[in-house]
């Protein structure tokens, strides 16, 4: 008795008549619109066959700045072992430019963990806090650098110092 009132209800629940204005409401989607609101949805402009716009080229993105951090990062081998075959610090000027392409090459390296984990479009105030903390920080690193190689042994002695030691 009890399962026969449940499919009775059942019956009735799933069979009953819709409203009038729903179907209309249904079948919206398909008239054709530049603009059409979709209910709980955004608003489309276009179709899926259209064109994708393309940013304009700018020196700042793409392929220059990904050749710039190439170049940066090939140019680190001979600069670190001309440094140290020139070490005790015979060129102070060779010791200044290796410290100062490690921080941007370091700096380089963490910008683009930011951008990929900490982008402002998810994280709109970690993300701005972060890249600022890396550029203090980078600016304060080759203010210490500039320090240490002008009152001090300089990078590469240290390096050879600690390695020796």
């Amino acid at each position: 008795m009890a399962t026969s009132l449940l499919a009775t209800a059942s019956k009735r629940a799933f069979t009953r008549r819709l409203p009038a204005a729903l179907p209309a409401a249904r079948f919206a989607s398909t008239q054709s619109s530049d603009a059409l609101y979709v209910p709980g949805g955004p608003i489309y402009k276009g179709t899926v066959n259209d064109p994708t716009t393309f940013p304009t080229p700018s020196r700042v993105h793409g392929s220059h700045h990904w050749s710039f951090e190439r170049l940066l990062s090939a140019s680190l081998i001979p600069l670190t072992g001309a440094a140290f075959a020139t070490s005790p610090s015979v060129h102070p000027v060779l010791d200044g430019l290796l410290g100062v392409s490690l921080v941007v090459h370091s700096h380089i390296g963490f910008d683009a963990m930011l951008v990929d984990y900490l982008h402002p479009r998810k994280f709109p105030v970690l993300g701005r806090i972060g890249t600022w903390a890396l550029r203090s920080a980078t600016v304060g690193v080759l203010f210490g650098v500039y320090q240490f190689n002008t009152n001090d042994i300089g990078l590469t002695e240290l390096i050879s110092k600690v390695w020796h030691a």
